[in-house]
């Protein structure tokens, strides 16, 4: 092996590779980047046995086929250390990759490209393609309700549901549940899937906001994604999601509608008194009226009485300020939001006036 490439080429894409390497890995090949070249282009691969990255640089000119790996953390610090518009030669002698830039030559240690693993052999299955604009915003939409390191190990990523010409994401915790779909062109078969966390925040990672596609595609127990030069694979939870499409109300009674600017302020101030652990804010719904009461171990306490559109019975109803917080930071833009409540007892559903991605959130109540 043996090529040269420019520092501006091999950064970014090293740096988005290196990202999945774990600190305390199973074996230590797992902290080595695969390195092959291929006619005029260099792989570089990633992996931690659930998630795999590559990425496709071109280098110009044909260089011999060759592969290597190399240690990933140690590689991406000395490009970040190189001048901005360096060129770096590699070349792979005795066992020891050198690298040269300058006046300046490492030499790195190896493990043979047969050693690294790789994760199944695809045969491609479902076939999604949409911008990577919409699932970036999807994404951003649902992210924060997935489960961390929940028990309930299928709540810890975000589930995809494909069905004719509807794609649906959801992501719940159990306490909080966000919803959005967007339509595509293509006809899709009915599949349902859950991504894990770790899969998902690197997909985010690769995402671009422009107009270019993303191409989407499941095998047995995994789905890959390519974006770009990026191609991402991760392996998918093996379990049922729980059911989620009855628990939205269908005629809703009790409507609140807010201007969202008023209320998150509204809820940031109430949620300086609450208390720490718990996180409560009341909401006392009467017409036209919503009062906002919090207290907390000190006997300190907050009081907002907004001006709202609401019409229906009166409810007292207790919820998590930093859950109803959440969902309104990632509606930013809406102008009005509208909850809509069953009972004291129900949870409440969240959604905009403008149905952006028709997304649609749900937060339980705290009974106290």
């Amino acid at each position: 092996m043996n090529f040269t490439i420019s520092r501006t080429s091999l950064y970014q894409p090293l740096q988005k590779v290196v990202s999945i390497i774990s600190g305390r890995p199973r074996m230590p090949v797992l902290t080595h980047v695969l390195l092959e070249i291929n006619d005029d282009c260099l792989y570089i691969t990633a992996t931690d046995l659930e998630i795999e990255i590559t990425v496709k640089v071109m280098l110009g000119d044909k260089y011999p086929v060759g592969s290597v790996t190399v240690p990933g953390r140690k590689f991406f610090e000395i490009c970040r250390s190189l001048p901005g518009l360096s060129k770096i030669s590699i070349m792979l002698k005795d066992n020891k990759l050198i690298i040269c830039s300058g006046c300046s030559t490492f030499s790195l240690s190896t493990f043979p490209a047969s050693d690294f693993p790789k994760l199944e052999e695809w045969d491609n299955r479902t076939k999604l393609i949409i911008l990577q604009s919409t699932l970036k915003e999807m994404i951003e939409l649902t992210q924060f309700s997935m489960g961390q390191q929940d028990a309930r190990y299928y709540l810890n990523g975000i589930f995809f549901e494909t069905k004719e010409h509807t794609l649906c994401i959801v992501a719940t915790d159990g306490h909080r549940l966000a919803s959005c779909k967007t339509i595509v062109d293509s006809l899709l078969p009915y599949q349902a899937i859950i991504i894990p966390r770790k899969g998902i925040i690197e997909i985010l990672r690769l995402l671009n906001i422009g107009k270019k596609l993303i191409n989407i595609q499941t095998n047995n127990n995994s789905i890959r994604m390519q974006m770009d030069n990026y191609t991402f694979t991760s392996k998918l939870i093996d379990a049922v999601f729980p059911n989620c499409h009855d628990i939205f109300l269908k005629q809703p009674k009790n409507m609140l509608e807010v201007s969202r600017d008023t209320m998150t302020h509204a809820l940031k101030r109430a949620a300086i008194l609450s208390n720490e652990k718990l996180r409560t804010v009341q909401f006392i719904l009467t017409a036209n009226q919503l009062k906002i009461t919090t207290h907390n171990f000190e006997y300190e306490a907050s009081e907002e009485i907004l001006d709202v559109s609401y019409s229906g019975e009166d409810i007292k109803i207790s919820f998590n300020v930093d859950y109803l917080l959440d969902v309104l930071n990632v509606m930013a833009g809406v102008q009005i939001v509208r909850f809509f409540f069953t009972n004291e007892i129900s949870s409440v559903q969240i959604e905009s006036i403008e149905k952006y991605y028709d997304a649609t959130y749900i937060v339980m109540p705290i009974r106290v």
